[in-house]
C-alpha cells in the first residue's frame, strides 16, 4: 500500500510542477518572465518583489505615477524619470532611510530590469533629482496618487485616528527647532502628524512639521476638506490634546462628530461620543 501511494505521488509531481511553472509567469514593464523557486538558495527579502512589480504594471499605477511626476530634465545626459523614480521606489521598499543606502540597489541585477529601468542612478543623482521637484507640485503629485488608491475604500462608515509623534533630531535639518519633547527636553525635533483609518492601520497622510508645531491646531486644517461629502469619517478620534475648542468647532462646522480621550484612559472614565447639535447644545451619546 505504501509503495502504491509513493508511486501515485511521484506521478502527480510532474503535473504539480507544470501547473506551478504555468502560474509563476509575471508580466512586468521589463517583459514577461517566469519565476522559479530555489529551495536550496538563501532567503532574500526581495524574493516576491516580482509579483508586486506585476501588480504595479497591470494596474497602471507605476506608469501613471511616472508620467505625472512634475520633474523635467533638459540635459541629454540626465537620467530618465523611470530610472530615478524606480531607484527611489526600490530604495523605499528595501527599507532604506538615507540616500546613501540606495547605492546597494546597484548590486540587484533583477528587480531594476523588471521595472523597465535602464540603470540604477547614483545617490547624488537621486538627491539632485528629487530636489528639482517643487515642494507644492511634489506634494500634490504624491497626494493625488495616494488618495487614488485609498479614497474608494472610504464610502463605508469609518473612523479617523489622528496622532502626533515627536522625533528628536541630531543634525541641522530644516525645521529642526526646540519644542515639546518629553523624551529629550531641549533637543530640536520634528513633529509627525499622522492620519490613519482605524482598524485597518491604513495611513491616509503624514505631515512633517517643525518641532514647535505639535499642537492639535496644526493637525486637522486642510485634511478634512480633501474628502468628498460621502467619504468623510463618521468619527474622529484623538488624545486629550485634540479636545479643545478650535478642533471641536472645526469638526462641528463640517457636520462631523469627534471624541477626545486621555492616553491611556482611566478605567473609571466613561468615553462619550459627541452627537449633533440640538438647540445649541451638544448631546452626548454613549458608545
Amino acid at each position: 500500500m505504501g509503495e502504491a501511494k509513493r508511486k501515485k505521488k511521484l506521478a502527480l509531481n510532474p503535473l504539480y510542477q507544470a501547473v506551478a511553472e504555468a502560474i509563476n509567469w509575471v508580466e512586468t514593464p521589463g517583459g514577461k518572465f517566469q519565476v522559479r523557486w530555489n529551495d536550496a538558495a538563501a532567503v532574500t527579502p526581495f524574493g516576491q518583489m516580482a509579483f508586486f512589480i506585476e501588480f504595479l504594471n497591470l494596474t497602471g499605477v507605476l506608469d501613471s505615477w511616472n508620467e505625472d511626476c512634475p520633474l523635467t530634465y533638459l540635459s541629454p545626459n540626465a537620467p530618465t524619470k523611470r530610472d530615478l523614480l524606480g531607484t527611489w521606489l526600490l530604495s523605499i521598499l528595501a527599507g532604506h532611510k538615507r540616500y546613501a543606502h540606495a547605492t546597494s540597489i546597484r548590486c540587484d541585477g533583477v528587480n531594476p530590469g523588471l521595472m523597465g529601468m535602464g540603470k540604477v542612478v547614483s545617490e547624488d543623482a537621486l538627491r539632485r533629482g528629487i530636489a528639482k521637484i517643487e515642494e507644492d507640485a511634489g506634494v500634490a503629485w504624491l497626494r493625488e496618487h495616494l488618495e487614488r488608491s485609498v479614497l474608494p475604500l472610504l464610502k463605508a462608515p469609518w473612523i479617523l485616528d489622528v496622532d502626533t509623534t515627536v522625533k528628536p533630531l541630531y543634525g541641522k535639518q530644516e525645521g529642526a527647532v526646540v519644542g515639546y519633547n518629553p523624551k529629550k527636553p531641549g533637543r530640536p525635533s520634528h513633529t509627525y502628524h499622522t492620519y490613519l483609518v482605524a482598524g485597518l492601520r491604513l495611513v491616509l497622510d503624514a505631515e512633517v512639521l517643525a518641532g514647535n508645531e505639535g499642537n492639535s491646531n496644526h493637525t486637522l486644517p486642510g485634511l478634512l476638506d480633501r474628502f468628498a461629502t460621502g467619504q468623510r469619517p463618521y468619527l474622529v478620534r484623538g488624545d486629550c490634546g485634540f479636545g479643545n475648542d478650535p478642533v471641536m468647532c472645526g469638526l462641528e462646522a463640517r457636520d462631523l462628530t469627534s471624541v477626545g480621550f486621555s492616553h491611556p484612559p482611566p478605567p473609571t472614565v466613561q468615553i462619550a461620543k459627541v452627537g449633533p447639535l440640538i438647540s445649541g447644545k451638544l448631546v452626548p451619546q454613549p458608545l
